[in-house]
């Protein structure tokens, strides 16, 4: 399952990125040559018409060699000496800025859109997604807005019945309470304990994402998924177990166990887990990892390499034009979160141990496959996103590289870089990707050995 998962994303993405290419290439009249999904070298190859299909025997890239684009380059890199092409009207190179800008960003945009429809398709054909719970499992203090500090008063375990006017029936509703309602006062009542407050809703639309994303719903501590290699997996804990105390101290639900596990770094802690209706203790050796804590604050915290059981959801059939909708945010949520990432990872926020490579990946993919269609077409949806995000950064090799390189000869009225400096960005670039590839590799080794 999980293989097959795993060569069906990549597949299809790699298929789904250079389709965006080689039809931008053909749309303005640059001849193609080669359409590679998959790296050398070649499985399998047909010629149709001027161009070359190929699958290749590495999937894990694909490329559109199209007629023109800087071959000396690619001869020099491929150690092919650089033989000299007849230029042509047809090559790459001779289409003015804005067409070859539009060909290099063509694979990006064609995994945006690949997002959007998928998003779109999943919530027209299953609905809308909903947690069914209507409980606080942790409210972010530090982040919430002015004016709506109030909410921080409402205690875990709280069930919301009222925002305003409208009735809760599941957390939908106290995402949409928060995020839609008109600014200005507004009291919420929840219940167990029983108590109104007001808060201000803010008018500005990033203000209000980050009053939604400050109020966290009930999560049951528990096992989801456990990291190989990680201190869970080597303790034996399995999909299914229940925590019920870490060290004695007791958790009753998934903040209070992370809470305890992120304060205690790199020390042993026995976990109380209920297993089969029998309990059970394992000791666990934390690991431990630069971070954001939930309190916001960025540093040392104990891991164990456990995720959140799934949820209970309901789903909500919507319009086709409530689908589009959804597709739209949902990408651009999507977007956003992956830019956070990267930021974090470049300021410190998360540690580059937490980067993965193919094995990363195979393991979501098998999991998302095991979860059901809808799971695993969102998961697609999510990774192309991830996969266009990272095709513009401005590393030479990348597209991002490429749109540095149009750019530079746009500033300079139509004067690039000359073939050396390519040559040498370019490689450049080749070992910065190779890099990035072999040190994510081995973070998912290291994590298979527990280390």
């Amino acid at each position: 399952m999980t293989f097959l998962a795993t060569i069906i994303v990549l597949g299809v993405l790699i298929f789904v990125h250079e389709l965006g290419h080689f039809a931008a290439a053909k749309a303005v009249g640059v001849r193609v040559v080669r359409f590679s999904i998959g790296l050398p070298p070649k499985i399998f190859g047909i010629q149709r018409g001027e161009t070359e299909y190929v699958i290749g025997a590495i999937p894990l890239g694909g490329y559109v060699k199209m007629g023109g684009m800087d071959d000396e380059v690619m001869e020099r890199i491929e150690g092919g000496g650089g033989a000299q092409r007849e230029p042509s009207p047809r090559d790459f190179d001779a289409q003015p800025i804005w067409a070859r800008t539009f060909v290099i960003s063509a694979g990006v945009i064609m995994n945006m859109l690949f997002a959007f429809g998928v998003y779109t398709f999943v919530a027209a054909n299953w609905g809308m997604a909903e947690l069914s719970t209507t409980r606080v499992g942790f409210i972010a203090a530090s982040s919430l807005p002015a004016g709506t500090e109030a909410l921080a008063e409402i205690p875990e375990g709280s069930r919301f019945v009222r925002i305003g006017d409208s009735e809760i029936h599941d957390w939908g509703d106290v995402q949409n309470g928060l995020f839609r309602s008109d600014p200005g006062p507004i009291e919420i009542e929840v219940v167990e304990p029983r108590m109104v407050i007001q808060i201000r809703i803010p008018g500005e639309e990033s203000d209000r994402r980050d009053l939604v994303g400050s109020v966290a719903s009930w999560v049951e501590a528990g096992v989801g998924n456990v990291n190989p290699g990680s201190p869970a997996a080597k303790a034996g804990l399995e999909r299914g177990d229940r925590i019920v105390s870490v060290s004695g101290t007791p958790v009753e639900h998934w903040y209070d166990f992370v809470r305890v596990i992120e304060a205690r770094p790199g020390e042993r802690v026995e976990l109380g887990i209920v297993r089969d209706e029998q309990e059970i203790m394992r000791p666990v050796m934390l690991d431990s990892e630069e971070g954001r804590a939930l309190d916001g604050t960025v540093r040392l915290l104990g891991k164990a390499g456990i995720f959140p059981p799934d949820a209970d959801v309901v789903y909500h059939s919507i319009s086709l034009g409530d689908a589009f909708v959804f597709g739209y945010r949902q990408t651009i949520r999507v977007t956003r979160m992956i830019l956070g990432f990267l930021k974090d990872l470049v300021t410190g926020g998360i540690s580059p141990r937490s980067m993965g490579s193919i094995v990363a990946i195979g393991q979501a993919s098998g999991q998302a496959a095991a979860a059901g269609p809808n799971i695993f077409l969102s998961f697609m949806a999510l990774f192309s996103v991830n996969l266009a995000v990272l095709n513009l950064l401005p590393i030479p090799v990348l597209d991002g590289g490429h749109l540095v390189f149009l750019a530079i000869e746009a500033v300079r009225g139509g004067r690039g870089l000359s073939l050396e400096q390519k040559v040498r960005w370019s490689n450049f670039g080749f070992l910065v990707v190779v890099g990035i590839m072999l040190w994510a590799l081995s973070n998912d080794f290291l994590r298979l050995l527990g280390i």
